[in-house]
This record gives C-alpha cells, sequence and structure tokens, in this order.
C-alpha cells in the first residue's frame, strides 16, 4: 500500500496527518499518447519537492482532467532542497541569455508573485545588492548590468554612494552598487503547501513515503517485460511503503522525474548502463546571526566569482525579518551530508565581513545545511567555466517520459515556469 499523508511545516499550520491507500484506476492513457493500453494513472511524478508539487498542480489541472500520482520517498513532501535553501525569488541575472536558467527564472518569478499574492503565500519584495569591494568585482558588476539592460531585459539599477550609505549604513561597499529591484524572499513552506492544495483540489494523489526503487518503460518491443522497451504502453514504477515496506507497481501513460538529489539515481534506473549519468553533491552551510543590530532590509550578495559552485556567502533575510549567513560550497559524497559543518564558519565570517565588517562574529549560530544536485563540479555564474544548464526534455528514444536534471538554483523560483514546460512537453 502507499500511504498518504498530509506534510508539516514549520512555518504553516498543516492539515492532520491521514493515510489513504492509493485506488488503481485503470484508466485510460492520456491525449499524450498514442496507445489505448490501460494504466494506473495517467501522469507519474517522481519527486515532492517545489518543482514537483508544482509539475504536478499544473498537470492535474489541465482540462483534460487526467489522474496523477506524485511520489515522495520521505514522509513529508519538500524536505530536501525545497526547504534547505534562501527561500529567495530570483531575478534570474547570472546565466546564459539563452539558458533555461534564465528564461524559466524570468518567466517563474512573474508567475511566482502573482500566486503568492493571488492565494496569500507569505513573501517580500526586499530587492537585492549585489556589492564590489575593488575594481575587479566592479567589473563583473558592469557585465551585469549591461547583460541585464542589452540582453535579458531584467530591471537593475546603480545605487550611489550616498543613498547606500542612508539606506543600508551597515554594508560596505568600496567600489560599487548594483541594485536587483526585483529580488525578493519567499516562504517556501507554505508555497508547498499551496500547491500541494491546489494539487489535491484538482483530484490528484499525493502518495509519501513511498520511494521508487524501479522504472521500466512498456511496449516497443518488449515483449519479456524486462524493461526493455520505450515507454510506448506506458510505464511501471515500483515502490515501497516505508510504513509496510511492501513494494507494489503502479502503472503510469507518462512519468515525470523530479527527483532532485535522486533524478540521476531514476535516470540510471531507466537507461542502459553506457548512458548512466554522476550526480556531484554542492553542500551550502547555513549560519544565522540573532541579533537587533545591525538593521538590514535588503539582500546584500557579494559579486559573482567564475568558477564558484554557486553565487558566493550572502546575506539573506526570512520573513520575519531574520539574517542568515550562506550558502558556501562544499563538495560532499552523500546528499545526507545535512549536519552544519561548524568548521566552516571561520570561512564565513572571513566572507561575510567584506561587506558587513561590524559583524560579530561571535553572536553567529549553526543554522541549517542543504545539498545542490549537479551535473558537475562546475561554476554556477554567466562567465564562469562549464556552465550547466536545467535540463528539462524528452529523452530521445522513449515515449511518455520527461527527465529533470540538475534542478539547482534557481529552481523554486523557476518552478512554476519549469511546471508551464513539462507540461507543454506531454501535451504539445
Amino acid at each position: 500500500m502507499l500511504a498518504h499523508h498530509a506534510p508539516r511545516f514549520r512555518s504553516v499550520a498543516a492539515p492532520a496527518v491521514t493515510r489513504t491507500v492509493i485506488t488503481r484506476r485503470h484508466r485510460l492513457f492520456s491525449a499524450t499518447t498514442r496507445t489505448s493500453a490501460r494504466t494506473d494513472f495517467d501522469h507519474v511524478i517522481i519527486g515532492g519537492g517545489v518543482v514537483g508539487l508544482a509539475i504536478a498542480q499544473s498537470l492535474a489541472q489541465h482540462p483534460s482532467s487526467p489522474s496523477t500520482l506524485l511520489l515522495e520517498r520521505h514522509a513529508h513532501v519538500g524536505t530536501e532542497t525545497s526547504s534547505r535553501n534562501s527561500e529567495v525569488i530570483h531575478a534570474g541575472i547570472y546565466y546564459g541569455a539563452n539558458s533555461l536558467k534564465t528564461s524559466l527564472c524570468i518567466r517563474g518569478r512573474q508567475l511566482l508573485y502573482a500566486l503568492c499574492a493571488s492565494r496569500g503565500v507569505p513573501f517580500r519584495r526586499t530587492g537585492k545588492w549585489i556589492v564590489a569591494q575593488n575594481d575587479v568585482q566592479l567589473a563583473a558588476l558592469q557585465r551585469i548590468h549591461a547583460f541585464c539592460t542589452d540582453d535579458i531585459s531584467v530591471e537593475v539599477r546603480w545605487v550611489g554612494r550616498d543613498e547606500a550609505a542612508r539606506r543600508e549604513p551597515a554594508v560596505r561597499a568600496e567600489a560599487g552598487v548594483l541594485e536587483s529591484p526585483t529580488t525578493g524572499i519567499v516562504d517556501s513552506h507554505g508555497l508547498m503547501l499551496c500547491l500541494q492544495g491546489l494539487f489535491e483540489d484538482a483530484g490528484g494523489t499525493v502518495a509519501v513515503s513511498s520511494a521508487v526503487e524501479g522504472v521500466r518503460p512498456v511496449g516497443g518491443g518488449d515483449g519479456d517485460g524486462n524493461g526493455n522497451g520505450n515507454g510506448s504502453r506506458g510505464w511501471e514504477v515500483d515502490v515501497r511503503d516505508a510504513t509496510t515496506g511492501e513494494v507494489s507497481t503502479v502503472t503510469a501513460a507518462t512519468i515525470v522525474n523530479s527527483a532532485g538529489l535522486g533524478a540521476v539515481d531514476v535516470h540510471n534506473m531507466i537507461v542502459p548502463p553506457e548512458q548512466h549519468k554522476r550526480a556531484f553533491y554542492a553542500k551550502g552551510n547555513y549560519f544565522s546571526y540573532p541579533s537587533s543590530t545591525p538593521e538590514i532590509s535588503t539582500l546584500i550578495y557579494p559579486a559573482p566569482e567564475p568558477g564558484h559552485g554557486g553565487l558566493g556567502t550572502h546575506l539573506t533575510l526570512d520573513m520575519a525579518g531574520r539574517i542568515k549567513f550562506g550558502p558556501d560550497v562544499e563538495w560532499v559524497d552523500s546528499p545526507d551530508d545535512l549536519a552544519v559543518n561548524t568548521a566552516r564558519l571561520p570561512q564565513t565570517v572571513a566572507e561575510v565581513k567584506k561587506y558587513l565588517p561590524d559583524l560579530d562574529a561571535s553572536l553567529l549560530q549553526p543554522d541549517y545545511a542543504g545539498i545542490r544536485p549537479k551535473l558537475g563540479k562546475q561554476g554556477a555564474v554567466m562567465h564562469g567555466a562549464g556552465f550547466v544548464d536545467f535540463v528539462i526534455r524528452k529523452e530521445e528514444g522513449y515515449e511518455g517520459w520527461v527527465n529533470l536534471l540538475n534542478i539547482e538554483s534557481p529552481g523554486l523560483t523557476s518552478c512554476l515556469a519549469i511546471a508551464e514546460r513539462v507540461r507543454g512537453l506531454l501535451y504539445s
């Protein structure tokens, strides 16, 4: 049996926990496929993070009323990367003009602000400062300004020295400040609860504590049923119920691999060994700053440095105004390595003091850590070497499979735009 539990989030009230057996519907394939074979569900989405939830609610609300199942291996949705990040609504200014990260971040930001405003999800348009301390960093800001102005039409503006001193007197920016006024923050837990509600209201089914252990495409000459097919007659998904240990097989017309930290594992379950990929894990440690001073109302980011795995140790705020610093970049071997590495604190202090010189380091406390799923140890910024974009595609040689890999930052901001793209791939 597959269990259905409502999530519990630290920042929003959650409904009471319930347990529901997933009913086999044996529906016809949806219009996205060319077959009359029967399956339990039209769509199965693997992974209940913010991206999986966004995709699930988008598919469930399609006019054809498809039956949609969301599988999440943990006891609650959104407990991995989706709840262990900076909760920033990004503007989309760091990535290549033709990248999915740029286009989906820009579109996703617009959709996300609209959803939060209409559904009462807590958010705030804080704006963001990118600060430079020397001529090299200022040149990086100038490139970002030109890129935003000339290539992607994203609003940025220079902040003069007098304005900077008036608005954020505690912040050091020796060479310049570039502001992104459309950047903001969101209550990620409230967002995920909203998306889950939209999904379930549309008739979708959430199955938590449901780990995927095997995925087999059916059809296309796989008469032996051993997974040598192409998905033309659907998909078989083996799911273990963590509460009972029982393994069930669910059939679907289409599958969406949105498993986040486990997406490469799901990918490797399907493709032959020569097409297997390797996952890399960039851990980010966060430290909280429980002090009423300085009073900061704007997100503060250092100028990006090429080749880094992230955007630098920045100052961000939560909806209560609490200051957090992070994430750094620590390459780890396991996605389960989620303990804050306190040995990184001196490095964090050194990085933060470059733009917040009066920081009282004795007040910093370990807060949480998150893992970013990556396809390589490459840079995340537009001028970094080896940039790796989002992977969102129908895999060649298969039918009814949309594969999502390397969905890291700005995945939260992009989630609704990613959902649009996936729906378009399945219903084009």
